[in-house]
């Protein structure tokens, strides 16, 4: 059975728009003082726009992991230093969320100023990886 053509235009679309939306709720959990959650959205956020770039370099569906510097790498991205040092620690918001016992030592850890200065860094690779789609 052969595999459909993949439209990479619209599926490239859809994980830039899923990664969008997925910053607002870390923007809107922040408000609402959430702030492990918060890093966890961001961590999707990041997750689905390197998905974007994934599709839009290799022209096939993106893997399902969520290691970024994996996807990264997958992508044919080459990040500097402290691109690969965020990747990893974003990756662990994803970690650190799912599991009650790690998860309570987390939320002590996200205090106000320590998802600020995490979320500051999501940011910025999200725009990293926004102009790999140029």
């Amino acid at each position: 059975m052969e595999e459909p053509t993949l439209n990479v235009e619209r599926v490239t679309t859809y994980w830039h728009t899923e990664a969008d939306e997925a910053l607002r709720v870390a923007m809107h959990l922040i408000e609402a003082g959430d702030h492990s959650y918060a890093l966890f959205f961001g961590h999707l956020a990041v997750e689905k726009m390197l998905k974007a770039v994934y599709v839009y370099r290799q022209k096939k569906h993106a893997p399902l992991i969520h290691n970024l510097l994996r996807l990264a790498q997958l992508a044919e991205l080459e990040p500097d230093k402290t691109q690969t040092e965020a990747l990893v620690t974003i990756t662990a918001f994803n970690i650190e969320t799912r599991y009650p016992d790690i998860k309570r030592a987390f939320r002590k850890q996200c205090t106000a100023e320590f998802t600020k200065r995490h979320i500051k860094s999501i940011e910025e690779i999200l725009k990293w990886l926004k102009s790999q789609l140029l």
